[in-house]
């Protein structure tokens, strides 16, 4: 099941967008996030933009590395809108289960 929460007319998280901030708390930054989704990095920073702009709040933040540049890491917020994204989903899955079964049977093969 894709999820798509609407949080005002213009702005929403969907699995995409909570893929983006997983893959930037695993990679260490918004570039190596995007290409291991095969997107550009522009691409990639104008869905955070997206988010931030839809949450009101920073989801990613920038992280001074040094001699390597830096990179981004989540927001504390960033990391919670991950976890409450992932367990809605969950319970919208749960609460859906079987009448999308008897939908796909009604479809058939």
């Amino acid at each position: 099941m894709i999820l798509r929460i609407y949080l005002d007319a213009e702005g929403h998280i969907g699995h995409g967008k909570i893929e983006l901030l997983e893959n930037i708390r695993s990679c260490g930054s918004i570039s190596a996030a995007g290409r291991a989704m095969n997107m550009s990095y522009r691409h990639a920073w104008v869905l955070v933009d997206q988010m931030n702009r839809a949450c009101g709040c920073a989801v990613v933040e920038a992280q001074e590395d040094g001699k390597h540049g830096g990179g981004a890491k989540l927001t504390l917020f960033g990391a919670s809108l991950i976890a409450r994204y992932r367990k809605i989903e969950r319970l919208v899955g749960d609460a859906t289960h079987k009448e999308l079964l008897a939908l796909s049977a009604e479809i058939g093969p």
